[in-house]
């Protein structure tokens, strides 16, 4: 049996810390005139991707990485073009190598999309799984999922 789909109102984007704006692009759609499945996937990496790879927060030690070993995205509502939109990111999980993410992108007041990401922190050279140093943990602190 099939884990029930949270509901569309559970989705607050006040309860995700970091957020970006951007605009739906016109390649951004499919035949049915509303945005490609496929690219809810790269509005969910420019969120993860901007977080960890700001300078300024950290979260990116030299000579490490975050790899992507899970994604997996409910679909909410359609989003069309001409449009905007705000990306959400919260940290649900840190677990010993890996930081979990909980994503949405709101359309106005409606939640168009939800992701969970799992990423894990590699060795830039050797390609294995790192652990998080207490340092890291201290630096997602602020990023913490609100709900």
């Amino acid at each position: 049996m099939n884990a029930p789909i949270r509901p569309q109102s559970s989705f607050k984007l006040e309860d995700y810390p970091f957020r970006l704006a951007d605009n739906v692009r016109y390649g951004d759609l499919d035949p049915n005139k509303h945005v490609n499945n496929g690219v809810y996937s790269t509005y969910f990496e420019t969120a993860r991707v901007t977080l960890l790879r700001s300078g300024d927060r950290g979260l990116m030690p030299k000579g490490l990485s975050w790899m992507l070993v899970h994604l997996a995205i409910d679909f909410r509502a359609e989003m069309h073009w001409p449009g905007s939109f705000e990306l959400g990111i919260g940290v649900s999980r840190l677990g010993r190598t890996s930081a979990t993410f909980a994503q949405v992108v709101f359309a106005g007041d409606v939640c168009t999309a939800s992701a969970e990401a799992v990423t894990v922190l590699v060795d830039a050279t050797t390609r294995k799984p790192t652990p998080l140093t207490p340092q890291i943990i201290e630096r997602f602190q602020p990023w913490l999922l609100r709900a």
